[in-house]
């Protein structure tokens, strides 16, 4: 009984950890359209910080500040997402599969 539990834990680790692995996007799987979207993206990222802000008003600060929101949120998409599982819900499932 001990052995099939144990063997059980085992794979439910073993199936929970490999889609997190399996999820990272490289950047030689991406298209050649995307790679440059990042870059046209990453180098408004620069130009933004590199702004004298200090001239600026409040509405204009603030509309920088959603338009680099709103580039971060793209390049998240770009880069993939990926499968995450807090060290919570891997406690709560030990515990179930130990409990049942």
């Amino acid at each position: 009984m001990k052995k099939n539990l144990l063997k059980l834990v085992f794979l439910l680790l073993v199936v929970t950890g490999t889609p997190a692995m399996a999820s990272s996007v490289e950047p030689a799987t991406q298209s050649i359209s995307e790679v440059a979207k990042v870059a046209t993206l990453k180098n408004r990222i620069e130009q933004i910080q590199e702004m004298d802000k200090s001239v600026l008003t409040n509405l204009e600060k603030k509309a920088l500040r959603r338009e680099v929101k709103s580039i971060d949120k793209e390049l998240k998409q770009l880069a993939g997402g990926g499968i995450y599982i807090s060290v919570g819900a891997i406690i709560i499932i030990l515990l179930l599969i130990i409990l049942i």
